[in-house]
């Protein structure tokens, strides 16, 4: 990643500690959100949705499951989408 992209990324690891309660040491940039490594759900979806908007102005809705993933794609999808 870039710089660039390693600050979006360090914004949405902090937004996902804080909305979602998940322990900043857990999170890594490829941890997999919805598998086996933070094991999210259909509901923090809508939460990330929701927090990529009001911190980027990026809208989500409808995006692939492939932008969710890990932080590293998320923060890919938010610096092809500004």
């Amino acid at each position: 990643m870039d710089e660039k992209q390693t600050k979006i990324a360090e914004q949405i690891k902090g937004m996902l500690v804080e909305s979602l309660r998940i322990p900043a040491d857990a999170l890594n940039y490829d941890s997999e959100l919805f598998g086996d490594d933070i094991g999210l759900d259909s509901i923090d979806s809508i939460e990330i949705i929701a927090g990529i908007d009001n911190l980027f102005g990026v809208q989500m809705t409808g995006a692939g499951r492939e932008h969710f993933q890990t932080i590293e794609t998320l923060s890919k999808f938010v610096l092809d989408n500004q």
